[in-house]
């Protein structure tokens, strides 16, 4: 079978190629080029602006490497008015609303498991494979799943949770029963001086590391305003723009006019965009961040699923422990979780929730509205 890795330039896809070289597929490396900074205006922000050579094709650079070194062809394909349409312009859309997206989870949903894949499939490839810690299983009905990888801290799931049923077919996932130490070690066997030892990935998907506040200056301008105390509704001082600030933020808030902060700080409760302001609250008041069910949109179920009442775990934030939930169906579509046992801190309108049966993963969805004890607390 002939597969198209998505070959990064990272370590992870690097010996994901390896492994199925191993099991005999006919194996290509395929490197996405999906952000050019000089056409989407990316300078505030941007600390590679004065580099030599820029990020994505330093990372071209080490996919060749590897790609020579294991025997493979690498091709290369260019997504970036894909990622900007599908991808970047509803990110900025989310923050103008005072929403916060996770734009990896929509990378993957439309680059990495359509564009690419429509790519592979163009080029004569059966199949496409990816580096994600990922488990590729079957569900009680012999339908394709993804499932936790074995490695628990390198799990990759709640990323995918907004790819369809037939993407999940689609693809390759070699790294679901290998822990990451056993990868670096495999790089540094193999001698992949290029990525072996290099730093994983970190920031906005395929645009990276950014100081984030002056990059969504690029975008869209800061603009001062008023900062609320809750629950007494007394004006303590100014933020730098509310697109700026998340949910539960609690470190760099860079708030001015604060004469002595209280113990513990502030965390933020909630983002007023239409007039400008945001809402904070003391330690002793973080009750005001939690929430007993959310409100979901877009909700993405990868296969079979019995009832409209479904006992499950989700993760409203990566690396969360699953939270007990019931995902409530209306015949209309939409979909409800209520929380068991306990509210959840920030749970945030524009994040994701994926959701899962134990270590199967069912999909996620888009949270639209948090309530505590049926009042609506996101506005």
């Amino acid at each position: 079978m002939k597969v198209l890795v998505g070959l990064s330039g990272g370590v992870d896809s690097a010996i994901a190629a390896y492994l199925l070289q191993q099991e005999g597929y006919e194996v290509s490396g395929g490197f996405m080029r999906n952000w050019d900074a000089l056409a989407n205006n990316d300078f505030l922000g941007n600390p590679t602006v004065g580099d030599s050579q820029c990020p994505q094709e330093k990372d071209y650079d080490d996919a060749t490497l590897v790609a020579k070194k294991l025997g493979i062809p690498l091709l290369r394909a260019d997504f970036v008015k894909e990622y900007w349409d599908n991808v970047f312009s509803f990110f900025l859309s989310e923050y103008e609303k005072g929403r916060t997206p996770n734009p990896d989870v929509f990378c993957n949903k439309y680059i990495k498991f359509d564009s690419f894949y429509e790519f592979a499939k163009s080029q004569g490839f059966e199949k496409i494979a990816m580096g994600h810690y990922a488990k590729l299983g079957k569900d009680p009905w012999g339908a394709p799943r993804l499932f936790k990888a074995l490695d628990k801290n390198k799990d990759q799931t709640y990323f995918l949770c907004q790819i369809s049923a037939e993407q999940v077919a689609s693809c390759l996932f070699p790294l679901g029963d290998i822990e990451k130490p056993e990868v670096r070690r495999l790089a540094h066997e193999l001698g992949l001086s290029s990525v072996m030892d290099k730093k994983d990935s970190t920031g906005v998907c395929f645009i990276g590391e950014r100081h984030f506040k002056e990059f969504l200056q690029n975008y869209m301008p800061a603009k001062p305003g008023k900062v609320v105390l809750l629950p007494q509704g007394k004006e303590i001082g100014t933020h730098s723009g509310v697109y700026f600030y998340t949910i539960g933020q609690h470190r760099g808030l860079g708030i001015g006019g604060i004469k002595g902060e209280s113990e513990g700080g502030y965390f933020v409760v909630r983002k007023d965009v239409r007039n400008n302001i945001l809402y904070v609250c003391q330690l002793k008041d973080r009750i005001l961040l939690s929430s007993t069910s959310c409100k979901l949109s877009h909700l993405n179920l990868q296969g079979k699923n019995e009832g409209n009442d479904i006992e499950v775990g989700v993760k409203f934030r990566y690396r969360q422990p699953d939270q007990p939930c019931i995902l409530h169906i209306e015949d209309n579509g939409e979909a409800t979780l209520h929380y068991e046992f306990h509210p959840v801190e920030a749970v945030t309108p524009g994040q994701i929730a994926a959701i899962y049966q134990g270590d199967m993963l069912l999909g996620g969805g888009i949270i639209e509205e948090t309530y505590r004890d049926g009042v609506r607390v996101d506005q």
